[in-house]
């Protein structure tokens, strides 16, 4: 396994769960069901923060200086995809500290490689949420926060090129390619698990693909 494969490694291992993901329900989970414009803005924006603490704490204290420039940058798109929506919202926002399993398990990552590959993960499964994002924006006839969020999805997507590329940097063998797979799967698993957990609390099915 290498650079060129890594990614294609970990959207065949978890296709099922990343299918899952990008349905119409992934907008239900994130909102607990209530689908309005201001809620989902809400939740994205919340979303955002998140991820924002996220790669700004990896960016503090990883050791590997390449690492840790990339993961200040990351943390600074995050930042900006941060006040873009929350420019959208009609009243005041706060984001809370509350952090998703997903989030609490990236945090737990101690090294380039496992961050590195955890990116990788969170960017598959966060694209799918956010293509589910556009969708809402399209049938709600409004284009330009459809815009909006397909500027935003396109940076996740360049986000899973970036882990890939930090992964070509650290990983200095086959084992080290092995154990980035293992982080990437478990990360996209972990989403889907929280994803699924909250539909259940709702009483509905998260595996009908839609």
């Amino acid at each position: 396994m290498d650079a060129d494969t890594f990614r294609e490694r970990v959207e065949t291992a978890k296709a099922t769960e990343l299918d899952r993901l990008g349905s119409q329900q992934a907008l239900v989970a994130l909102t607990d069901a209530q689908l309005d414009r201001e809620r989902v803005l809400r939740a994205v924006a919340q979303s955002e923060h998140v991820a924002r603490e996220t790669f700004a704490g990896w960016a503090e204290d990883e050791d590997d200086p390449d690492a840790s420039e990339a993961f200040a940058d990351l943390a600074e798109r995050e930042r900006d995809h941060y006040e873009r929506v929350v420019a959208e919202l009609d009243g005041e926002f706060e984001p809370t500290d509350a952090v998703d399993s997903m989030h609490d398990h990236l945090r737990g990552l101690d090294d380039a490689v496992a961050r590195s590959a955890g990116l990788v993960g969170r960017s598959l499964a966060s694209d799918k949420t956010q293509l589910q994002v556009v969708n809402f924006f399209v049938n709600e006839a409004d284009e330009r926060r459809a815009d909006l969020f397909r500027d935003l999805r396109a940076d996740t997507q360049d986000e899973a090129d970036e882990g890939v590329r930090l992964l070509a940097e650290t990983c200095e063998g086959d084992d080290d390619w092995e154990r980035a797979r293992d982080v990437a799967v478990e990360t996209v698993q972990i989403a889907y698990e929280d994803y699924a957990e909250t539909l259940d609390g709702m009483g509905l099915d998260p595996k009908p693909i839609c």
